[in-house]
C-alpha cells in the first residue's frame, strides 16, 4: 500500500464526478481523483475488481458498484436516483477518461434528460498519448473508437478514415490488429501508420511504417490487451521525418 497526504477536497453531493483513471501505471493518478476516491459514498466503477486494486494501493475504502456496458439500463436509474437525494457520486471506468468508449455516455444523456450536474477529474488517456507516441502531425485529428467488428463494415469504416484528410486515433483489440491491418494494407499500401502499446508501462512500445510493414511484427506478446491505432495523414511527410 502507498501511503501519501491527499488534499482537502470538497465533493458536493448532488454533482456527478466522471474520474479519470490510471491507463497502464497505477501511479500515474492525480491526488485530485484520489481525493475524490476517498470523499465519495459510493463509486459506480466499469469493473469493480480492477477499481479495487487501485483504492486498495492507496488504503482508500469505499462501496463499489459495478456499472459496465451489460447493466446501464439497469443501473443509470440508481445512479440518477442517488444524485437526486445528493450523495456524493463518481464514475470510473476501467482505465482513462468514463465516457470515452464505456457506458458513462448513457449516464450523461440521463443527468441531461433529468437537469442533473456534472463534473470531470482530468488525467490519463490513453487516445492523447497514442497521438503523442505516434509522431505524427497532432494539429488536427479525429478520434472514432474502434472500427467495426463485422469485416465488410470494418473495410467501410477504414475507408472512410484514410480519407479524413488528418492523422485518426483508433482503438483496436489484440485479436483484430492483424487483420485491421491488413485491410488498411490493401485499402492505402504507402499510409503511414503506428501502433501504440503497454502505454505507461514497462515494455511500452511504438510499431510505426506502413500497415504491411508492422503488421507481420504484431505476434506473440505483442498481441495483448488494447491497443492505439493511429494512421497518418494523406501526404503528411513532415510527420514522417521526410
Amino acid at each position: 500500500m502507498t501511503t501519501i497526504e491527499l488534499p482537502d477536497i470538497e465533493m458536493p453531493g448532488g454533482l456527478c464526478h466522471f474520474v479519470a483513471t490510471p491507463i497502464g501505471n497505477m501511479q500515474d493518478v492525480t491526488l485530485r481523483a484520489l481525493g475524490v476516491l476517498a470523499a465519495a459514498e459510493v463509486i459506480y466503477a466499469e469493473d469493480t475488481r480492477h477499481t479495487s486494486g487501485l483504492l486498495k494501493r492507496y488504503g482508500l475504502r469505499a462501496p463499489l458498484v459495478s456499472y459496465h456496458d451489460h447493466n446501464k439500463q439497469q443501473v443509470v436509474p440508481r445512479i440518477v436516483a442517488d444524485l437526486q437525494v445528493q450523495k456524493r457520486v463518481a464514475i470510473v471506468s476501467d482505465a482513462g477518461m468514463p465516457c470515452v468508449n464505456d457506458p458513462g455516455y448513457s449516464l450523461v444523456l440521463a443527468l441531461l434528460r433529468e437537469g442533473l450536474p456534472w463534473t470531470i477529474i482530468p488525467g490519463p488517456s490513453s487516445v492523447l498519448a497514442g497521438l503523442v507516441l505516434a509522431g505524427f502531425s497532432p494539429d488536427r485529428f479525429l478520434f472514432a473508437g474502434y472500427p467495426p467488428r463485422k469485416k465488410g463494415q470494418r473495410s467501410r469504416f477504414l475507408e472512410e478514415m484514410l480519407a479524413a484528410g488528418c492523422t485518426v486515433v483508433l482503438l483496436e483489440s489484440c485479436h483484430r490488429i492483424t487483420s485491421t491491418l491488413e485491410m488498411l494494407a490493401e485499402l492505402d499500401p504507402q499510409r503511414q501508420v503506428a501502433v501504440v502499446r503497454e502505454i505507461t508501462k514497462i515494455y511500452e512500445e511504438t510499431l510505426r511504417g506502413t500497415a504491411s510493414e508492422v503488421a507481420p511484427r504484431m505476434t506473440g506478446k505483442r498481441l495483448r490487451g488494447e491497443l492505439v491505432l493511429v494512421l497518418d495523414g494523406p501526404g503528411k511527410k513532415e510527420s514522417r521525418g521526410e
